[in-house]
């Protein structure tokens, strides 16, 4: 199948979309598909570039910048990034390319236009991964109230929805909510597990023998710190355990948390605490290979659900999973059935601690549970599997999506309106 993968994070970006991307654009070309990447990019001085690798195509266009700014100029920015798509797509050298299938990310929300075009155009089911309930965590971490702007996301979201004919979440919590707030019946809602592609160990640039963990069994953090994370128990965590002098707290990432949380531990003097810059995703197994437990961290606040890349990236790597996560998150059950490591909900540093302790103080257990989350990522989490399931879905859309006119999608976008 010729398909089109339409993102606003790809690869040289170091996010774990942009790896998932990347890892999903490989796998489609190794099953013998050709994948076209549309992707959004703010830095490029022309209106558009292309590149070719490993069999997938990349069409980088310029858009307004959408990352790191004002929440208000974000929004107006990511409302005009579909449009910005789609004249870069329009101006180059694929304007006249035809597809068989549409596969999109979600976040963004903002992308329902490009894809619109593009399914009314090619005549093609789309397939939609969404990997973010926005506005819904906002609003569950207080950082929106149910007003105007709350209403006004909602319905973007929406939008994607009525444009979709499959819609790929991460797990069956998610699945049972998009069922019920979708606005369009009829479209299939279905878990599309997280994936995560091999990768050798090339070494890191964080050599953790030359720092003041050396010595220490690492407690490690590689991600996004932010609000949807509630990095802040996990420094407590280190505060707790400074005086062993066997355990290490290491934060690498970046985010809206980042600094605020290496100048608390800076003011506290935790010696047991290093924070560092987001790497290379080429680096991580190199970092993974000198740690000994990885962290997951949502907010207990969240009502959504959502099994983290980062998760799949310890599993990789053989390294046991401390999680503190929220009230009836799936990964509670599957950290606990598979006995890849421990797991608090909405616990306090004290929980975090006692969990700490039990994971260190048995060795042969510590790396069983490595070994089984290896396993584990290999049974579950392999991008072929995800892949397999796209497909699947766009062959099963083909034929409806042939029929639908732009006529019968203005009337699935004005219903969705009115429910």
């Amino acid at each position: 199948m010729r398909i089109v993968i339409i993102a606003d994070t790809f690869p040289p970006l170091r996010t774990s979309g942009a790896v998932q991307l990347r890892d999903l654009a490989r796998e489609f070309a190794v099953k013998g598909h050709e994948p076209t990447v549309i992707v959004a990019d703010a830095g490029l001085a022309s209106p558009w570039t292309i590149d070719h690798r490993g069999g997938v195509t990349v069409l980088r266009c310029r858009t307004p910048t959408t990352k790191d700014i004002g929440y208000v100029r974000r929004t107006i920015n990511e409302m005009r990034l579909p449009y910005s798509l789609l004249r870069g797509l329009r101006q180059s050298d694929l304007r006249h390319a035809r597809w068989d299938g549409i596969v999109w990310y979600s976040p963004t929300i903002f992308l329902s236009p490009i894809v619109r075009a593009l399914r009314r155009e090619n005549g093609c089911p789309s397939y939609l991964i969404v990997r973010d309930i926005f506005p819904d965590w906002a609003l569950d971490m207080g950082l929106m109230s149910r007003g105007p702007a709350y209403y006004f996301f909602k319905f973007v979201q929406r939008q994607q929805y009525v444009v979709a004919d499959t819609v790929g979440v991460q797990s069956v919590s998610t699945l049972r909510h998009l069922r019920e707030s979708s606005g369009r019946p009829g479209h299939r809602v279905e878990v599309l597990q997280n994936w995560l592609s091999d990768a050798p160990d090339t070494g890191c640039s964080i050599a953790l023998p030359q720092t003041k963990l050396r010595d220490r069994k690492v407690v490690v953090y590689a991600g996004n710190m932010g609000i949807a994370q509630g990095m802040d128990i996990f420094l407590e965590l280190a505060a707790r355990m400074r005086d062993r002098r066997d355990v290490g707290f290491l934060f690498v990432g970046r985010g809206s948390d980042a600094n605020r949380l290496a100048a608390m531990a800076a003011s506290a003097r935790l010696q047991n605490v290093m924070f560092h810059d987001e790497i290379e995703p080429e680096e991580i197994p190199g970092l993974l290979a000198q740690c000994h437990v990885g962290v997951v961290a949502l907010d207990p606040r969240h009502t959504t659900h959502n099994i983290p890349g980062k998760f799949l990236t310890y599993l990789r790597a053989g390294l046991p999973v401390l999680a503190r996560i929220n009230m009836g998150n799936d990964l509670e059950q599957l950290i606990n059935d598979e006995r890849v490591g421990r797991v608090s909900v909405g616990g306090d540093g004290a929980a975090l601690q006692r969990l700490v302790d039990e994971m260190l103080a048995n060795p042969s257990e510590l790396r069983a549970m490595g070994d089984r989350g290896e396993r584990l990522w290999k049974a579950l989490f392999a991008p072929s599997t995800a892949v397999e399931q796209i497909v699947a879905a766009l062959s099963r859309g083909k034929n409806t999506a042939r029929q639908q006119s732009s006529d019968s999608i203005g009337l699935d976008a004005a219903s969705a309106r009115h429910r």
